[in-house]
């Protein structure tokens, strides 16, 4: 039976978007999960995955069109099925069908010209980057007009402070896209100005308007900190046996591993050997879980984003180590896909690399735990023969939502960390 592809929620809070690209065309054969389209939010760039299989029958929308979630996008063809079907598979989900067999696409959002003056630039264009070379743009609509850009492309120009009415757009029906925005130079956005200060006035300042991915993290990390009851186990450790095994392994490996890599493997260790900890709240349940899916928190440009890595319990740390760095580099590059940020039962967030000494993080629901990592510094410690000694210490602490995780499951889940960070062989074997 032919099925109808809408527009996916393709990341939380997500109710509109925007098809950047078609990676599927019209007769190809996909399979679940096959690539189908990159799909362009205020948030990030996101590809988006085949969830059934067959042939594609019909492309519904161009790129570039602006489109509320679960609207008909595609329709995907079952095996032994033709053009004939298409016709009936859009009357049956309620698509109105036209002399072309094929639905029109939802209107655009507006976005007016901009009367006042543009907002602070907060973000530049990666350097030593070339764009690519662009198509003959179609002109921009005049002054008056309404001007039309996709949702990422709307929310970079906020952030840079341009003024998307003097940018001619390359998409479909002049449309402005993201690669629009980002060949416009630097030192052509205007910058903010601060209103001067008055003797004896307070200091001047700038506002800065939200982006929708700054609502969404604020949104859901202040639903997380007001209605789950975290508490937080935080423990020393003494690290200079993992650091020396980190460098034995990358005098000989064909990739270097991180410390980031080790405690993600000690993180899995430890919810295997307390599965109590391994497990989420699900409303009128708790989940538990036997393979460990760890989310890890990566910071890109305007926030940060939590892909799951899957199975961490049965990956080397080699394997571990590159799946993390690719999944990193795709979340920066605004391509990952909608199963890649799902799931997962515990994060892990590393500020190490910034020397921060010790903090704690907020839960990212349903998950019932996140390890908070600090910098590994040498500090004065004191031996068990009593003698004062300095050791590399690494100060972590878990927060953990109550509901899922009582006290006495999270001083136990620390301890089976604490050894296993301590005395590392154990992640080898």
């Amino acid at each position: 039976m032919a099925t109808v592809v809408r527009m996916p929620s393709v990341l939380a809070n997500v109710t509109e978007g925007a098809i950047q690209s078609w990676l599927a065309t019209e007769g190809q054969t996909v399979a679940v999960g096959d690539p189908l389209a990159e799909i362009e939010t205020e948030k990030a760039v996101v590809e988006y995955a085949a969830e059934v299989e067959g042939t594609v029958g019909r492309l519904l929308v161009e790129p570039g069109d602006n489109l509320a979630v679960g609207t008909p996008i595609a329709v995907i063809l079952a095996e032994g099925e033709g053009q004939d079907q298409v016709g009936p598979a859009l009357a049956a989900a309620g698509v109105t069908v036209g002399t072309d067999a094929g639905p029109a696409p939802v209107p655009p959002a507006a976005v007016p010209e901009q009367t006042s003056s543009p907002e602070p630039r907060v973000a530049v264009a990666p350097a030593g980057n070339p764009a690519p070379a662009a198509p003959t743009p179609t002109p921009s609509p005049s002054r008056g007009q309404r001007t039309f850009a996709s949702p990422l492309a709307r929310r970079l120009a906020r952030e840079r402070g341009i003024d998307i009415a003097g940018i001619d757009g390359t998409g479909p029906d002049g449309r402005i896209t993201r690669r629009d925005i980002e060949r416009v130079p630097a030192s052509s956005a205007p910058q903010p100005t601060a209103p001067a200060a008055a003797s004896g006035d307070a200091a001047s300042f700038t506002d800065e308007k939200l982006t929708g991915m700054r609502r969404a993290i604020a949104r859901r990390l202040t639903e997380s900190k007001t209605t789950v009851p975290h508490f937080y186990v935080t423990a020393h450790v003494r690290v200079d046996r993992l650091l020396e095994l980190r460098r034995e392994i990358n005098e000989t490996a064909p990739r270097k591993v991180s410390v980031n890599d080790l405690v993600l493997k000690a993180v899995s260790g430890a919810l295997q050997r307390v599965p109590a900890a391994n497990a989420i709240w699900n409303g009128d349940s708790i989940r538990r879980f036997t393979g460990v899916d760890i989310a890890v928190a990566v910071a890109i440009e305007g926030g940060l984003v939590t892909p799951v890595v899957r199975a961490v319990q049965d990956l080397t740390i080699g394997r571990l180590s590159a799946v993390v760095a690719d999944l990193a580099e795709r979340a920066r590059a605004g391509r990952l896909q909608q199963h890649e940020l799902e799931g997962g039962s515990f994060s892990v967030s590393n500020l190490g690399m910034y020397g921060v000494d010790e903090f704690s993080a907020i839960l990212n629901p349903p998950q019932s735990g996140i390890l908070a990592v600090s910098a590994a510094k040498p500090r004065p410690v004191v031996g068990d023969d009593g003698a004062l000694a300095v050791a590399t210490v690494m100060t972590v602490t878990l927060s953990a939502d109550h509901r899922v995780i009582d006290g006495a499951v999270a001083a136990e889940w620390m301890a089976a960390l604490v050894e296993l960070l301590e005395h590392p062989v154990g992640l080898l074997v």
